[in-house]
Order: C-alpha cells, then structure tokens, then sequence
C-alpha cells in the first residue's frame, strides 16, 4: 500500500520560510496570494493490503519520528492509482 504522510507547522507557529516565499509571490505580482505556509510530503509503501493497518503504520511512523508533536500538524493519506483516500 502506498501511504502519504504531509506535515505541517500548527497554524499557531510562525513559519518563516511561508513568509520568505509568500514575499517572493508578491514581488511577482501575485497580491492576491497569502497566508503561505510550507510543509513536507512522506510517501511511503507499507507491505500490507489491509488499508486499515497501512494507515496506522503510517500514523504511528508520523507520531514517532515524522512530526514534532509540539509544532507540527500530520495528515495520513492512503494513495490508490494516483487518488487520494483518508
């Protein structure tokens, strides 16, 4: 099964790289775009077919080493023939 795991910083924290790209956006001409905010994509393959048990490997990969659990956010995602499922 194929698994994405997307981490993000809580919307609470400040994301300085979010406001670096979104000033460059602006300077492009791109006013309308705001409230930038960067994060980072996992995929991994995890050898089951239950889509049960590769999400909460996925969910308890993410837990334990993918995201800080202080400032970041995490979303587990199962990906069958390129679509996306929670």
């Amino acid at each position: 099964m194929h698994v994405q795991v997307t981490v993000t910083l809580r919307t609470s924290i400040l994301d300085p790289q979010g406001k670096a790209v979104e000033h460059g956006i602006h300077s492009m001409g791109f006013a309308s775009v705001g409230n930038v905010r960067i994060g980072k994509i996992v995929d991994l393959d995890v050898d089951t077919t239950d889509d049960k048990e590769a999400l909460r490997v996925a969910e308890e990969i993410a837990k334990k080493l993918l995201a800080n659990p202080v400032m970041e956010d995490f979303t587990v995602t199962l990906v069958r023939n390129g679509e996306h499922r929670k």
